[in-house]
C-alpha cells in the first residue's frame, strides 16, 4: 500500500536560516536572513546597492567560502549560475562553451538541443566574438540549462543589454523556465523586470528581507508598493 502523503508539505528547493555574511569588522552585509524558495518557483531579489543581493546569490552558489559568517543554507545538488557577463571562453567555439565539463556520450547533442532552445541553432561553430551581446547571453543560458539545474541563480543577466533585447530575453527566460522548471533566484535592480518575470519579489534592506510579495496583484499597485519599500519617490521615476 502506498504511504498516505496527504497534508505533507514538500521541502523547499532553497532553505536559508539566520544567514550572516560580513566583509569587515564594521558591520555585516547579511544580518540573519531567512529565505525559502519552492521547487519551480521564480523569485526576484531587489534592493538598493550594498544590501546583500549578490552576496546572497554567491552564498547559495557556494562561491563565498572566504567570507566571514554563519547560518544554514540548503540548496539542491545541481545548481547553475548566470552572470551579467556571459563568461564565454573566447578560445572555444559556442558549442564547446555550452558543453564544457558536461559528461556523457550525448553531451554534444544535448548542447545542440540547448542552443536550438535559445534560438542559436546553426551557430554551434561560431566564436563568441561573432555573437551579439544578446546572443552571448543566450549561449550562457544554454550552458546553464543544458545541465538541467534544480536551482538557477541569475545575477543581473540582462543588465548590459539594450531595452529591446532585454524584452526578448525576458520572454525567452520565462519560456525556458516553464519548460525546465528549475527554482530561480534573479538578482536585479529593475523593479519592472522583477514584476514581469517573477512569481515573488523580495526586497532586501540592511541584510534582511524587508518585503516578500507575490506578483498576482495589479501591476501598478505592486510597482508602487515595491518602490516605496525601496525608498524611491515614484513621482521622480527613479529605479
Amino acid at each position: 500500500m502506498a504511504p498516505d502523503t496527504r497534508g505533507l508539505i514538500a521541502a523547499p528547493a532553497v532553505r536559508v536560516r539566520d544567514l550572516h555574511r560580513s566583509f569587515s569588522a564594521d558591520g555585516g552585509v547579511l544580518n540573519g536572513l531567512d529565505l525559502d524558495i519552492a521547487g519551480g518557483e521564480f523569485v526576484a531579489l531587489i534592493g538598493r546597492s550594498g544590501t546583500g543581493k549578490s552576496t546572497l546569490l554567491r552564498a547559495l552558489a557556494g562561491l563565498d567560502r572566504d567570507v566571514a559568517g554563519h547560518g544554514e543554507i540548503e540548496v539542491p545538488a545541481n545548481v547553475s549560475v548566470v552572470f551579467q557577463d556571459s563568461r564565454l571562453l573566447p578560445w572555444r567555439r559556442i558549442l564547446d562553451n555550452v558543453v564544457l565539463g558536461l559528461r556523457g556520450p550525448d553531451a554534444a547533442e544535448r548542447g545542440r538541443q540547448a542552443l536550438a532552445e535559445v534560438g542559436l541553432e546553426g551557430r554551434e561553430r561560431a566564436w563568441p566574438f561573432e555573437l551579439s551581446g544578446g546572443e552571448q547571453q543566450r549561449a550562457s543560458l544554454a550552458r546553464s540549462l543544458v545541465r538541467e539545474p534544480q536551482l538557477l541563480l541569475a545575477d543581473e543577466p540582462f543588465g548590459a543589454l539594450d531595452a529591446l533585447t532585454r524584452i526578448r530575453m525576458h520572454a525567452l527566460l520565462r519560456k525556458l523556465c516553464e519548460a525546465h522548471k528549475p527554482a530561480v533566484l534573479l538578482v536585479t535592480h529593475d523593479v519592472d523586470e522583477a514584476i514581469v518575470l517573477a512569481d515573488r519579489v523580495i526586497v532586501l534592506d540592511a541584510g534582511v528581507v524587508h518585503a516578500d510579495v507575490r506578483t498576482d496583484r495589479p501591476r501598478a499597485e505592486l510597482r508602487s508598493f515595491l518602490l516605496k519599500k525601496l525608498g524611491v519617490r515614484e513621482e521622480l521615476g527613479v529605479r
